[in-house]
C-alpha cells in the first residue's frame, strides 16, 4: 500500500494545487479508474496493463492446462 501512495503522489499530487475536496475527490478517481486499473503496467503483472492482464489471463490458464 505505502507503495501504491507513493507512486500516487508523485504520478498526480504533487505540485498540483485544488480549488476544493471535490475536485481532489475527481482527480483521485481518475488517476485509479482510468488511468492506474486500465493503462498503467505493473511489474507483478508482467509488465501488463490490470486491464491487459485480465484479457490475456484466460488463454494462458488454457495454456497450462495443455501443457499439463
Amino acid at each position: 500500500m505505502e507503495s501504491w501512495f507513493g507512486s500516487f503522489k508523485t504520478e498526480r499530487v504533487y505540485g498540483e494545487r485544488f480549488e476544493t475536496r471535490d475536485d481532489m475527490r475527481a482527480m483521485a478517481f481518475e488517476y485509479i479508474e482510468v488511468f492506474y486499473n486500465r493503462k498503467r503496467r505493473h511489474s507483478t503483472l508482467a509488465y501488463k496493463s490490470p486491464e491487459r492482464f485480465l484479457q490475456d489471463w484466460p488463454a494462458s490458464q488454457n495454456q497450462k492446462k495443455l501443457v499439463a
